[in-house]
């Protein structure tokens, strides 16, 4: 599993411009698996997505076609975690540590 935390590059009126085409690319990331929670930091500088999946190299793949990233509008910052307890409805998602 992976956080992934943006943080703003760019003024918020930018943001706020790029925003509906953020949502669409989220969209389609619920529509494929790919993640299973977002929303926006508080105080609002950014967001953070929960995204599942083993391939790092992946997961940065996807981050490279925010149209935020494409747009120079954020940095990414990608945190990769073994969910080693979570709620029974993300019991899919578990995953041991290594022995």
């Amino acid at each position: 599993m992976f956080v992934l935390e943006l943080t703003y590059t760019a003024p918020i009126e930018r943001i706020e411009a790029a925003l509906p085409d953020h949502v669409t690319w989220l969209d389609g990331l619920y529509a494929s698996g790919d993640i299973i929670a977002s929303g926006r930091k508080v105080p609002r500088d950014g967001g953070i997505i929960l995204a599942v999946g083993d391939d790092r190299t992946r997961v940065e793949r996807l981050v490279a076609t925010d149209p935020f990233s494409v747009a120079g509008l954020c940095e990414y910052r990608i945190t990769e975690f073994l969910a080693t307890k979570t709620a029974p409805e993300l019991a899919a998602h578990r995953r041991q540590p290594p022995s």
